[in-house]
């Protein structure tokens, strides 16, 4: 909430929106490997308390800057850092108390986003016709300060719970990690998640369509400005977006409760669907009507995406490894935030429009979700391979027991026979 009430004032300066906000954008997911390790080792609590601490010191820090240079380090590098640092926790944390109703909780938690995507702004606006940009930095401070504190409430579950996920008994060593997470770390960089094919099939599909994915909420507004001269509320489109996202997190996250298993990942092929076909469709827009009903449709898509990705994660490498598979991906997710947007903008350059740029938008989203449909077919195919081979376990030690019961029967009847004479 607070970096992205942060940098829709960064936004307003464009000098400095250029690449300060590109390098804190591309920041928050480029650090979330290395944060999800910390996850493992140190739990969800400790890791979004600093994380916090890191974001307030980063954002406070930029408001005394006296000019641009600094505002690389203070707030593309050290607040961006500290915002990662709090917003992956808060993904893998959701997963340890809620199963049944893991879509739902999801999707409420990340409907804040959308909602104070609406608002904040309105708040901004205010603010910055007041104040300078440095003075909105530092009331923007109190957001993060929250934060900290809201870190503190990621409470370590009951021993009795969590020895029932990890499958320990108290009293023994790994009790110890137990009060932490779910069980003690095996390796500190846990590679054997993309041993699974079925999540590094996944690890593939998402940063490959989202190559195109922000290419509309980069430019959309530069858009309408060249499109639609006439219109005098263009910040509308995103506003649009906003709110159907919403809308989108909330429904999507109940609907993919009622979808088993990895099978989810089908609700994420429809959102890149939509998003891609949308995408194509704003070249089209000869209306700004028709325009915000392609927002309106892109945003609801765009809230299902996000909302059933942590479920998604969850169910392909289970509760134990999924702080490192969310951030993986997070991390591959941030080459292509970062490149995207800027090949729009060579292309509005070079050809003087942005159609071309929305046409090509489209194509990696449908790329992706092309992907990602193989993904339920490649993890039943596991499945069924490791019931094969349990079967066959299982049939080995039922044969091992029943010649083990011939071979001492004959043994058995000697002794009563003796017994009888």
């Amino acid at each position: 909430m607070a970096y992205v009430g942060s940098l829709n004032v960064i936004s307003s300066f464009s000098a400095i929106h250029a690449w300060v906000s590109s390098l804190s954008m591309g920041m928050i997911f480029f650090c979330c490997p290395i944060v999800s390790i910390f996850t493992d080792i140190f739990g969800c609590r400790q890791t979004a308390v600093v994380g916090a601490a890191i974001g307030f010191v980063g954002l406070m820090s930029s408001s005394f800057v006296s000019s641009i240079e600094p505002l690389y380090l203070t707030y593309g590098i050290i607040f961006a850092s500290g915002c990662s640092f709090a917003y992956q926790p808060s993904l893998v944390i959701l997963g340890h108390y809620f199963k049944k109703r893991l879509g739902l909780v999801n999707g409420i938690v990340t409907a804040g986003s959308s909602l104070f995507t609406i608002l904040l702004p309105l708040l901004l606006r205010v603010l910055t016709e007041n104040l300078d940009l440095f003075y909105t930095l530092r009331i923007l401070c109190v957001f993060m300060f929250v934060l900290f504190l809201a870190g503190f409430t990621y409470r370590p579950l009951a021993p009795s719970v969590r020895a029932k996920e990890s499958g320990v008994k108290g009293g023994n060593r790994s009790s110890l990690f137990s009060k932490r997470k779910f069980s003690p770390p095996r390796k500190i960089v846990n590679f054997a998640i993309f041993k699974v094919t079925a999540y590094a099939v996944w690890a593939v599909g998402i940063p490959l369509a989202l190559l195109g994915y922000f290419v509309p909420y980069v430019h959309l507004v530069k858009h309408v400005n060249e499109r639609f001269t006439e219109e005098t509320n263009k910040e509308v489109v995103l506003m649009c977006i906003g709110i159907t996202s919403g809308v989108g997190r909330l429904l999507f996250g109940r609907i993919a409760d009622y979808v088993p298993g990895v099978k989810k990942v089908y609700l994420q092929v429809l959102s890149f669907v939509f998003i891609g076909l949308m995408s194509m469709m704003i070249p089209l827009c000869s209306v700004f009507g028709a325009l915000i009903a392609v927002c309106l449709i892109m945003g609801l898509f765009d809230g299902c995406f996000i909302s059933i990705m942590a479920p998604i994660a969850f169910e392909l490498v289970g509760a134990q490894d999924v702080s490192q598979a969310i951030g993986f991906l997070l991390g591959f997710m941030s080459i292509p935030m970062t490149v995207g947007p800027p090949i729009a903008g060579l292309l509005r350059e070079k050809l003087g429009s942005y159609d071309v740029a929305f046409y090509l938008a489209g194509v990696p989203p449908l790329i992706g979700g092309a992907i990602l449909c193989f993904i339920p077919w490649i993890h039943s195919k596991k499945q069924r391979e490791i019931n094969k081979t349990t079967a066959g376990e299982k049939m080995e030690k039922m044969l091992e027991n029943q010649n083990s019961l011939l071979s001492s029967s004959p043994g058995i009847l000697k002794k009563e026979s003796d017994s009888v004479i």
